[in-house]
């Protein structure tokens, strides 16, 4: 199978394990955006450890949440638009599981 044929058929171009992700295209951005989110929270490590003030770490701790929040956010909409939609199209008891699953997600992320 090549990678074009494997594209629309689920299969994983990387691996051959099946799916492919939804961030699947965007892996190299997510990861650097991870990165970036890791340095941050290094950084909160830095300044606990340099004993700077409360409020100070506590706007970074704000920062490096948003961060993290927003990249749930662009992966939660990767999965509507990939897997969920995919579902969709094969319908059945798929469809059902997979909207079950992105609102179990959706919750987890509301109560954070």
């Amino acid at each position: 199978m090549t990678a074009i044929e494997a594209e629309g058929s689920g299969a994983d171009v990387a691996t051959g394990t099946g799916a492919v992700h939804g961030y699947h295209h965007q892996k190299d951005e997510h990861l650097k955006r991870l990165r970036r989110i890791e340095g941050q929270i290094r950084g909160l490590q830095r300044l606990v450890d340099e004993d700077v003030y409360c409020i100070d770490i506590l706007t970074q701790v704000s920062a490096s949440t948003k961060a993290l929040q927003s990249f749930a956010l662009q992966l939660l909409e990767e999965h509507l638009r990939h897997c969920v939609a995919d579902a969709a199209v094969k319908g059945g008891a798929e469809i059902d599981a997979k909207v079950e699953e992105a609102t179990k997600a959706i919750a987890r992320l509301l109560r954070t």
